[in-house]
């Protein structure tokens, strides 16, 4: 089977699986990560069948749809990679990428990292997705998703969160911001994940300030 026809079998397998996931991790982010990836990819040195598999993979079955589970999804994607004759190598390659692109995995101080520039790309992509219009958008939406309060003054996000109270935070929405999304312009990898991410930043902070505005009833 070529390559073509594996990314459009791999497209319409992650359509079915997410066809009822939440808005903010369904076919349309994966899609929007996807493009982003390839987007990238035109200036990197880079295997580009290994990101778009990854890039289509990486949320396969997020661990917070299921029940913190990060198993799940690297198994999946295995399974289906066997199914499409994916050779060997280029199919653990994609599943290790699946395993460490979250940025939960990031806050992890343990054990050593698994590397790649296809990593690297396909993390960007998806830390792209995480911030600017978008990024606000999907964790509003989440927030709501999860009922949780939109913000509260007396409740200060926790800026040195590791990996487990990351997972099982229940702070409010606009906390996230601290502890995720404004963090990951510094975190990007590549120029061109870096160019992006400066714009979708300043978009966040304009976003925060009229917010508090808002909040605090200032013209």
């Amino acid at each position: 089977m070529n390559q073509e026809k594996i990314i459009e079998n791999t497209i319409e397998f992650v359509k079915e699986e997410l066809k009822n996931a939440e808005g903010g991790h369904d076919w349309f982010h994966i899609e929007r990560v996807f493009r982003n990836a390839i987007l990238i990819s035109r200036e990197e040195k880079v295997d580009v069948f290994v990101v778009s598999l990854a890039a289509l993979l990486h949320d396969i079955a997020d661990p917070k749809f299921h029940n913190g589970d990060e198993k799940i999804g690297p198994k999946k994607a295995k399974a289906f990679l066997i199914s499409q004759k994916v050779p060997k190598e280029i199919g653990k390659h994609v599943v290790k990428i699946v395993k460490n692109v979250s940025f939960k995995n990031s806050l992890e101080k343990k054990g050593e990292k698994f590397t790649s520039i296809e990593l690297e790309v396909v993390q960007d992509a998806d830390r792209l997705d995480a911030i600017g219009a978008i990024g606000i958008a999907r964790c509003l939406n989440y927030g709501g998703f999860k009922n949780r309060p939109l913000y509260d003054p007396s409740i200060l996000p926790n800026l040195n969160m590791t990996k487990e109270e990351y997972k099982n935070s229940t702070a409010p929405t606009i906390n996230h911001f601290y502890e995720k999304l404004l963090l990951l312009k510094d975190k990007m990898n590549t120029k061109t994940g870096k160019r992006i991410a400066n714009q979708r930043h300043s978009y966040m902070e304009g976003f925060l300030k009229q917010f508090y505005n808002e909040w605090n009833g200032v013209k």
